[in-house]
């Protein structure tokens, strides 16, 4: 039910019939800092994979680097006292109101492949042609649904031991990862340095402009 009352906000929100958009995350984090010294540096850390896809990740760290400014830390590669490994998924899945039995384009929708974030999204699957033929067909779900999720993960230098890890979790059936992802962060840390145990909802607002 609550992500459908976040697709009737949304929609109304970019119709112009309103002005507020929430986004809601399941955050689950674990901490061992107790405080974090004033004006405290981090640098980012890349996976070898990461590496790999630099403009992708470059893109991320500019997501992130605001989150990690709103809780103290303020990025200084010379002189870092901790590093930050983020990641994030986005992965196209079947909405949970599609009807399984719907009849699209002469033929049945199937399975969804997942797809990393920044990448385009692909839908494929099997179905009936008109000839009685059965084959593989290319199709987009009558419903698309997305399913994200972003980690934050602290090392502590120079000993390069995790102190805070942190992930948050949210979908819907908006496309708009630029606009979600920068907010998911933001959840992920809040409550940093000493987040409330166990999984919790944190609802972030959007400002969406009026038409």
């Amino acid at each position: 039910m609550k992500h459908l009352l976040a697709a009737l906000a949304l929609t109304a929100g970019l119709t112009g019939c309103a002005t507020r958009w929430v986004v809601d995350s399941e955050v689950r984090s674990f901490s061992s800092l107790g405080t974090v010294p004033a004006g405290a540096t981090y640098r980012f850390e890349r996976l070898p994979s990461q590496q790999a896809s630099e403009a992708q990740q470059q893109q991320l760290e500019a997501m992130a680097g605001p989150a990690l400014e709103r809780v103290g830390l303020r990025r200084d590669d010379a002189n870092p006292q901790y590093t930050a490994q983020i990641g994030a998924r986005v992965t196209a899945e079947l909405s949970p109101w599609a009807d399984p039995w719907y009849y699209q384009g002469g033929m049945w929708p199937g399975y969804y492949r997942q797809r990393p974030w920044g990448y385009p999204p692909g839908w494929y699957g099997r179905g009936w042609y008109g000839g009685g033929g059965y084959g593989p067909v290319f199709t987009p779900p009558a419903n698309p649904w997305y399913a994200r999720e972003v980690s934050i993960v602290l090392r502590e230098l120079p000993s390069n031991r995790v102190v805070y890890e942190t992930r948050a979790r949210n979908d819907g059936p908006y496309t708009a990862s630029a606009a979600v992802l920068p907010v998911m962060f933001q959840a992920a840390l809040q409550g940093f340095p000493n987040p409330p145990a166990g999984e919790r909802r944190v609802d972030i607002e959007i400002p969406t402009a009026k038409n």
